[in-house]
């Protein structure tokens, strides 16, 4: 039946394999290949269908959107290599409605990105609570994403629904394809369709456009051995969680997971779970302190 990959729903993160608790990482053998999936972007899909009706109709009034509230820094490694970083230290981001800030991770209204755009950019749409929508900028005023499992091709003021956006060019570290290249490959898929489809959701396809790389695939790494992709989480200014991972596939799933639940809820479970274990740990502790 060829290679079998398991798949398992966490509710929580006491559930998760993990590496050190303190952001340390400490060797402890070869771990099972297994696929931890938390959340499917089909959940995205029943959102997206309501978002229209939810922020006002067909053409929503766009919403104010403060990234540093509403959004989890964090950095991907694949070994010992930074691969992915969303950091706001140094980033002149700030809530404006006029031009969402200076920074790279500020937001902009869809007009307003449309102004900022080139081909071959890489945009991201944002809202609150709800999974962030990738895109590929192609020209004249369009972007080519992945969108009810099909890949569409639509302008950008459509595909963002009514929410802010930014140009994420810069989260990925990856060497990028000539902007020729990443238009052409986001063009040649238009038309494909649910099982036609090589990615599980719409970050994964853009990011596919612009770098090339197979891992951006389903099914585009195996999950052998120990897990080599790391998710950090910051929890403030000198605390972070270390997530593992076999496939970066399986991680982006769970970072977009991060996204649509937000900053607050994703700390608070973090902080629930490392204080579990502390107590597990040292189950002894409470009992002599009495």
């Amino acid at each position: 039946m060829g290679n079998q990959v398991e798949k398992l729903t966490h509710l929580n993160y006491k559930e998760v394999p993990t590496a050190d608790p303190t952001g340390m990482d400490r060797d402890e053998g070869p771990r099972i290949g297994v696929s931890y999936i938390f959340s499917s972007d089909d959940d995205e899909l029943e959102q997206q269908d309501s978002v229209a009706q939810d922020m006002g109709g067909e053409h929503p009034v766009p919403q104010l959107y403060d990234p540093q509230v509403q959004e989890v820094e964090c950095s991907v490694y694949y070994r010992d290599e930074c691969i992915y970083q969303k950091s706001f230290a140094g980033d002149d981001t700030t809530p404006d409605e006029r031009d969402g800030g200076g920074g790279q991770l500020s937001t902009y209204t869809p007009e307003n990105l449309l102004n900022r755009c080139k081909p071959g950019d890489l945009v991201e749409f944002v809202c609150q609570a709800q999974y962030p929508h990738w895109a590929v900028y192609v020209g004249d005023f369009q972007v080519v994403h992945l969108q009810r499992l099909e890949v569409v091709n639509s302008f950008l003021t459509d595909a963002s629904q009514g929410r802010r956006g930014r140009i994420a060019n810069y989260l990925y570290r990856y060497k990028p394809l000539s902007p020729a290249m990443v238009v052409r490959n986001a063009l040649e898929q238009v038309g494909c369709k649910d099982r036609e489809l090589s990615w599980r959701n719409s970050e994964c396809f853009a990011a596919w456009c612009r770098y090339g790389k197979r891992e951006f695939k389903i099914g585009g790494e195996l999950r052998i051995g120990k897990q080599p992709y790391r998710l950090r989480i910051r929890l403030g200014d000198k605390r972070s969680h270390t997530l593992e991972f076999q496939s970066l596939e399986d991680l982006i799933m769970e970072k977009r997971r991060n996204d649509q639940i937000g900053r607050a809820a994703v700390i608070q479970e973090l902080s629930s779970h490392l204080q579990a274990a502390e107590e597990e740990e040292d189950p002894g502790a409470q009992t002599a302190a009495e």
